[in-house]
């Protein structure tokens, strides 16, 4: 029942702000522009269409806040006046009270918040779809003030998520079932990863564990700045981090005046996200603007600075193989290895002609290469390769959702900053590189350290197991085998004594009535 009034819910909203007009206004059909006409009678539509499906989007829950974050990235495929409206929902979504904020602080740390600050704002900073964030200041054991970043979780957050999960899982069943490309696309699998990640995003406990180990992965890198957890603090309504110092992303004139290298900046941008996936197996999912900004510090300038580790997504071995042949495969323009590796992968059904896949790939991927991402639109390739994977029954992974999200926000993020940013050559190298890792002596080198205790423990056992070797009766086997073959006929002469034994005695009862019957007539 809740699910129908939850979709009575979305209809009202969907006329309220005139979403259903902001549809059928881009169709030229003279009977749709009428029926366009007759919808909006008697319905105040004034306010600007940008504005009216971010409102839309803000009424209606954390799950659609999060569909409009994503789609404030593709200024291709959207109007600029929409682009920019949904881009106020990666930050900027309504605060909830502050006295609510503080009970909950309270509530999770068990003291109350002029106890264990210093300072703390009331007026919070950042408001995101699943929580808020407030400036605060603590006193360390040296005494010693540290500004720090208070994040606060949105009060009946669980209950909200899961009335939309609850109609997610109803329409992705309806769409099984009435769509050709249904099971395919296996709906059911990509909202169960969604739910997934939803409620690890819902335990900011986890959120402050994915931080910590991915700030642990880019130590080295010196591009990316994440913020250190105060663990003493972190529960799982609430969490305590060290305060980042920045300038938005989003922000680029006033990173351009501030002396930073735009281009450097996105070609890095591209760095940290393929080290993420194709080193670590562990990336941030989550890499909207709202969660980026750009560090001026003297030390750290030019650095990102990530925020927000709600959603991460995580690669297996063989995941990060196959998606790095995948990617070398295409920038090398192979079309044949990637369509091998698809059909070896099971994406594609085994009788597939490779050839026939490969020109179809030909045909989608290769009027995209030596051009400028300005003049690429991944949502044109992606139709395209949507188009192709229903020709050929291509099975989408539900595994690899988060990934291609973040591929698509790093294409947005990439555009704002430098529209002539070569995505190919930039990722090219670094695949190649990771390629070699995987398959040249540094893998050799990696995989003698890790197997080096269980061949110490070896090492002293060889000379005694060579020695057994040596000694060992090459006939001995021979003789073994023969004994088996001799006991094996023994047991089968047995056998047979008994079935002839009990073949005589059935062959005896029988002539014995046969017998008495006959006297018996006599």
């Amino acid at each position: 029942m809740s699910r129908i009034f939850r979709g009575i819910f979305i209809g009202w909203i969907v006329l309220r702000f005139g979403l259903d007009e902001l549809l059928l206004s881009g169709f030229k059909q003279p009977w749709l522009i009428r029926i366009t006409r007759i919808l909006t009678l008697g319905r105040d539509l004034r306010a600007p269409r940008g504005q009216r499906l971010r409102q839309a989007l803000e009424h209606l829950g954390p799950v659609f806040v999060k569909l409009g974050q994503v789609l404030s990235t593709r200024r291709d495929l959207l109007p600029s006046d929409i682009a920019d409206e949904l881009a106020k929902l990666q930050d900027q979504v309504p605060p909830f009270p502050s006295d609510v904020a503080v009970a909950t602080i309270e509530r999770a740390l068990r003291r109350p918040v002029n106890e264990v600050f210093t300072r703390f704002d009331q007026t919070p900073v950042a408001s995101a779809s699943i929580a808020q964030v407030h400036f605060a200041s603590l006193r360390q054991a040296d005494g010693r003030e540290r500004e720090v970043a208070v994040k606060v979780l949105r009060p009946g957050m669980l209950q909200a998520i899961e009335k939309d999960l609850r109609l997610m899982r109803t329409m992705a069943v309806w769409l099984e079932r009435l769509s050709h490309d249904g099971k395919r696309l296996k709906p059911r699998e990509v909202v169960a990863e969604f739910d997934k990640y939803l409620h690890d995003e819902l335990d900011l406990v986890r959120e402050a564990s994915n931080a910590t180990q991915l700030r642990r992965n880019m130590a080295g890198l010196n591009l990316v700045l994440i913020p250190e957890m105060i663990w003493e603090y972190c529960t799982r309504d609430v969490i305590v981090m060290e305060r980042m110092h920045g300038i938005p992303i989003s922000q680029v004139d006033v990173l351009r005046k501030a002396g930073v290298d735009i281009p450097k900046l996105a070609r890095d941008g591209v760095t940290i996200f393929f080290t993420q996936v194709f080193r670590d197996g562990f990336f941030h999912a989550d890499m909207h603007p709202g969660n980026i900004q750009v560090s001026v510090a003297p030390a750290t300038f030019g650095q990102y600075v990530s925020l927000d580790f709600g959603i991460v997504g995580t690669l297996t071995e063989f995941d990060k193989e196959y998606l790095a042949q995948n990617f070398t495969a295409f920038f090398r323009r192979d079309y044949k290895r990637v369509a091998e590796l698809h059909i070896e992968s099971g994406w594609v059904p085994p009788q597939t002609r490779v050839d026939e896949l490969e020109s179809a790939i030909r045909a989608v991927c290769e009027p995209y290469f030596d051009r400028p991402l300005r003049e690429i639109s991944l949502g044109m390739v992606l139709m395209r390769l949507f188009q192709t994977s229903r020709r050929f029954q291509v099975e989408i992974q539900p595994q690899l959702v988060l990934l291609q999200k973040t591929l698509l926000n790093i294409e947005g993020l990439g555009r704002q900053l430098d529209p002539e940013l070569d995505l190919w050559s930039t990722a090219k190298p670094f695949l190649e590189k990771w390629m070699l890792e995987q398959v040249g002596p540094q893998r050799l080198w990696k995989q003698l350290k890790d197997e080096a205790p269980r061949l110490a423990k070896m090492l002293p056992e060889l000379p005694r197991l060579m020695h057994a070797f040596l000694q060992r009766d090459p006939n001995q086997e021979r003789r073994q085998w023969l004994a088996l073959i001799q006991a094996q006929q023994r047991s089968l002469r047995i056998l047979q004594a008994m079935l002839l034994l009990a073949l005589g005695f059935f062959a005896g009862m029988v002539l014995t009535t046969l017998f008495g019957v006959w006297s018996l007539v006599g």
